[in-house]
């Protein structure tokens, strides 16, 4: 594939982190050719004088002119003419199509980054060559230069990495499906079925790691042609190890990830340990000393007797619904809402209703419709229901109606673009005020 790009017009669509990378890559390999590059910023400099640039709001327009493009994910195929589908390509599938090495994938709706980090953890703890790779690790089009038999890279992929894939990953780690990306994608089945990429292309060498709970998981896993490892059920020697014994020669073990589906993605990342023979006593201690990601269920530490928790990555209604049943009965206050995709919220305001929260502080423009929700199931309620528009009086509010010995949550529910720029700036903000009104 790589050689065939010699004498084709390549066009590198989208020019952020991926991007970048794709034209380092290329131009490492063909130092004098041509490139095109289409981007809707208008901000982007030509890199070198063989760069062709197509800028702003008619960046598309260039697609039909080349004869291979360079996708980055972040453009939704569904904005592409289906005229040139046929020509797009990505660095995930590059990279799948010339790597000698192992891969393992790892996807779900929730759960990959905490897996994926997991997994690479365990493998470098077992003497294994493992490089981490994908969303939350190197950007992988360089990394062929130097990839051999022996290296074992750990892949976080997203649908929409997944989306046009032709080849499956060695071991793939299923977590789990929920509705998510309806703003990039035409349905949810499209979704699905980028989802399902993951293993459709296996063979009986493979292996699949899946949460066998998960319906829509369930049934892509029955089509699978890899061996099967279902996680929790009927694989119960690795449910007792996070807990237990066989893992830790009876020691037991301290688990350092709150709440149930992290124990699934615990066991998922032990399944991928045990496929390559690792000693239980090494997985077990990695486990133990593994630090939760920033942004996910993150414990940021108790001020004025109030424990505060962010979890600003929660995006969708059931991760919320999973951080309140991991952090049980003491969650008094929670912050919800954010950028509204037309997702249904009842089944969170049936969850919060059973709960014994009392403080509700609800970010436009979802908030108001959670709340909308709540009082349509239940007009007369418990809560305390409060419109913020930042962060800062959030917080204040937080302080000044949670007890002490109670818990503050962080876990919206939707997307973060009404009034943050990404879920990171939101849970920064989040820490920030929470420690500078912790001092007042």
């Amino acid at each position: 594939m790589l050689e065939e790009l010699k004498n084709k017009k390549v066009l590198i669509l989208g020019f952020g982190r991926e991007g970048m990378d794709n034209f380092l890559f290329l131009r490492k390999l063909f130092p004098k050719k041509v490139l095109g590059i289409a981007d809707k910023s208008e901000e982007i400099k030509k890199p070198d004088k063989n760069v062709r640039l197509y800028l702003g709001k008619n960046y598309l327009k260039a697609i039909r002119d080349y004869d291979v493009v360079l996708k980055s994910p972040g453009i939704p195929f569904k904005i592409l003419p289906r005229t040139v589908l046929g020509k797009i390509t990505t660095q995930t599938e590059i990279f799948f199509e010339n790597c000698p090495g192992k891969i393992v994938g790892i996807t779900g709706t929730k759960g990959k980054s905490t897996t994926t980090s997991l997994i690479y953890k365990i493998l470098k703890r077992g003497g294994i060559k493992a490089h981490l790779v994908g969303n939350i690790g190197k950007p992988v089009s360089n990394l062929l230069f130097s990839a051999t038999p022996n290296d074992v890279y750990i892949y976080e992929l997203s649908s929409h990495q997944l989306y046009n894939l032709k080849k499956s990953p060695h071991i793939a780690v299923f977590l789990n499906i929920y509705q998510e990306h309806l703003d990039y994608y035409r349905n949810f089945n499209e979704y699905v079925r980028a989802k399902a990429n993951i293993t459709r292309y296996q063979n009986e060498n493979d292996y699949l790691v899946y949460n066998s709970q998960d319906k829509i998981v369930r049934e892509i896993a029955k089509k699978s042609k890899a061996k099967k490892i279902p996680i929790p059920a009927n694989y119960e020697f690795l449910i007792h190890p996070v807990r237990k014994s066989s893992i830790s020669n009876g020691a037991g073990i301290r688990i350092p990830l709150v709440g149930k589906f992290n124990l699934k993605n615990i066991m998922a990342a032990v399944a991928v340990g045990k496929i390559f023979g690792l000693p239980s006593l090494k997985i077990a201690k990695t486990i133990e000393n593994f630090k939760p990601l920033p942004h996910r269920l993150e414990y940021i530490g108790t001020y004025k007797g109030i424990k505060f928790y962010n979890d600003s990555l929660s995006t969708i209604p059931e991760t919320t619904i999973a951080a309140l049943d991991g952090l049980g009965n003491n969650v008094e206050t929670i912050f919800l809402g954010g950028f509204d995709r037309g997702i249904s919220f009842k089944n969170l305001a049936k969850r919060i209703l059973k709960s014994k929260i009392k403080n509700l502080i609800l970010f436009p423009t979802t908030g108001e419709g959670i709340w909308r929700e709540i009082v349509s199931l239940k007009r007369k309620n418990k809560f305390r229901a409060f419109l913020v528009q930042n962060m800062k009086d959030a917080v204040k509010l937080a302080y000044q109606y949670t007890r002490k010995g109670k818990i503050c949550l962080l876990s919206c529910a939707s997307t973060s673009f009404s009034i943050f720029r990404d879920y990171k700036e939101k849970g920064n903000l989040f820490k920030k005020y929470v420690k500078k009104f912790a001092k007042g």
